[in-house]
């Protein structure tokens, strides 16, 4: 006999209480029968009528929008954007919050997963709870800050720029992104027709005039004649390889940094927030304290911004080998830190250069990884070196917590982290750590 197939539950409406917030954008709640339902559009103590967006019968968890809100938190506030809310732009996970709120909640997020995942709690990690806003982005409740330098729209069939909705392909065509960065908004991507395009990126560089565009045509299509408000490079994605090939202008923007310009090619990655690449340099110096003369390893390197810290700092006898996969990524790197003779940067995956450079000791070591963090061998081979510091820039709290657990099975503990809303209005948040060996903190 066939098994019955399970019912669908999209679509069902449940009235709940919202619980505490959880990693991802959404709160936690349970239906009557017990169910767990991740709701986006909530907040904590709310009671709201949620309906199901995914799930079925039986599954472990069901996710939802809160579609009506009977119960009000005193945190919550009309969103400021018109695409935002149930069904409409994924972009943003907390519009509907006080700026405050989303740093408390995001905090909340952080403790769990160290907790959960690690083991510690807040004072163990040497953290004071709080997440700091980034400067200029203390806004009122309304006012939105406009941090986002870079913008990738999907293009919908009619050729209309938009956002897409939440874990969906479907696009929200839009006429203004509020988190846009200034000069993102002012090249008018979603005054055009993109007809022919899967999508199109707008890059808008911090640290110079520089404004580039990334066409990614659909199959067989042509690119179209780019004209925008403001001068811009035009790149576009190759079907066959999915490489990034210039068209016209420049094949990179520069960034400025901790007093130096960075060339960025299409495809290597930048922070996104302006005030990023500057505060995550000062927290990472802050806790490493680099000495003249010493060796660092600076692990994920992208185009180099903590290899042209460190090398600025240790001085000419110090040194600094930075390793990274992206091959544009490694050519921009040693442009930029070309003037530094003992910087050299390795090109690879992070767990297989490391072990073949013969590294058998270093001072201190800085690594950024992807989302997925580093994971433990690669972590237990950072144990083994020695560093009498370590940072770890993380842009996910559950992978922070996962490394740190092993970084803590390889004797280092941790002795400050902070944490910086560098991503305003969604549920991203980023971390700085820094270790030390255990043994020097009893």
């Amino acid at each position: 006999m066939q098994a019955e197939p399970t019912k669908s539950l999209v679509g069902e409406e449940y009235e709940v209480e919202i619980g505490p917030v959880a990693h991802g954008g959404h709160c936690i709640a349970r239906t009557s029968e017990g169910q767990v339902l991740f709701v986006r559009h909530a907040l904590p103590g709310e009671r709201v009528v949620a309906r199901v967006t995914e799930g079925e019968e039986g599954a472990r968890f069901l996710r939802a929008d809160a579609v009506e809100i009977l119960e009000a938190s005193k945190d919550r506030v009309q969103a400021p954007c018109p695409y935002a809310g149930p069904g409409r732009c994924g972009g943003c996970d907390w519009q509907h919050a006080k700026p405050g709120a989303q740093r408390r909640l995001k905090g909340e997020v952080i403790a769990e997963q160290l907790q959960r995942l690690a083991g510690l709690t807040p004072e163990e990690a040497g953290w004071d709870g709080t997440v700091m806003p980034a400067e200029g982005d203390k806004l009122p409740a309304g006012e939105v800050p406009q941090w986002r330098t870079r913008v990738q729209y999907a293009v919908d069939a009619d050729g209309n720029a938009g956002l897409r909705r939440h874990r969906s392909h479907e696009v929200e065509p839009i006429e203004h992104c509020m988190i846009a960065a200034p000069g993102v908004s002012e090249l008018g991507i979603e005054d055009r027709d993109w007809s022919g395009m899967a999508s199109v990126e707008a890059i808008a560089a911090t640290g110079s005039q520089d404004r580039m565009v990334i066409l990614e045509p659909r199959p067989g299509a042509r690119l179209p004649l780019v004209e925008l408000d403001r001068p811009v490079s035009v790149m576009r994605v190759d079907e066959k390889d999915g490489g990034v090939h210039r068209v016209h202008g420049r094949a990179f923007v520069r960034e400025r940094a901790d007093d130096r310009t960075y060339r960025v090619g299409s495809g290597g990655f930048w922070q996104v927030h302006p005030k990023a690449a500057d505060t995550l340099v000062k927290a990472v110096m802050q806790g490493l304290l680099p000495r003249k003369g010493e060796m660092a390893l600076d692990l994920y390197c992208g185009v180099g911004l903590f290899a042209g810290a460190l090398a600025d700092r240790l001085g000419e006898k110090g040194a600094v080998l930075g390793i990274e996969s992206g091959k544009r990524a490694v050519e921009d790197a040693r442009h930029n830190l070309a003037d530094f003779p003992r910087v050299r940067i390795e090109q690879g995956k992070v767990e297989s250069v490391l072990p073949r450079t013969g590294i058998t000791e270093v001072d201190l070591i800085v690594l950024d990884p992807p989302r997925a963090g580093a994971g433990r061998k690669t972590v237990a081979h950072l144990a083994s070196l020695g560093a009498r510091r370590i940072a770890y820039v993380a842009c996910d709290p559950a992978a922070l917590a996962r490394d740190l657990g092993y970084f803590r099975e390889g004797g280092y503990r941790v002795r400050t982290l902070r944490a910086f809303d560098l991503f305003p209005m969604t549920s991203h948040v980023e971390c700085v750590g820094i270790l030390e060996p255990a043994a020097k903190g009893l």
